[in-house]
């Protein structure tokens, strides 16, 4: 039985991050680097028709914030607007993070996040 659900779980994952949109991406983007299961959105804009395709929104870590209180923003872009998505380049509030990246902290941060995309198949 066990088998079963594992390869019925297997079978789904492919169909789950195809249906996946840039904006459902950029809060995985978010939770990763802020090491949260918890995150509120509030305005989200996506931009999966631009080249890079991308979406920026605010958010809260908080619970009972309200959406117009949320003033900390993050933005993405990914190389493709489907799985395989490819993380771009991703900006929290001033700060940004790519693979190009001169600055090392801030190049590992993007590494990082990557990865852990990279491992839930996205």
């Amino acid at each position: 039985m066990k088998k079963i659900v594992f390869a019925l779980v297997l079978l789904a994952w492919p169909a789950a991050a195809q249906s996946m949109k840039v904006e459902d991406l950029c809060v995985k983007v978010a939770k990763n680097l802020l090491m949260t299961d918890t995150l509120h959105t509030g305005v989200v804009q996506s931009f999966p028709e631009l080249k890079p395709p991308g979406a920026r929104m605010t958010y809260s870590t908080r619970d009972g914030v309200e959406k117009k209180d949320m003033v900390d923003t993050i933005e993405c872009q990914f190389d493709n607007a489907k799985a395989p998505f490819g993380l771009k380049r991703f900006c929290v509030t001033s700060t940004c993070y790519s693979g190009d990246e001169k600055n090392e902290e801030n190049k590992r941060r993007f590494d990082e996040v990557r990865i852990l995309l990279e491992r839930e198949g996205l």
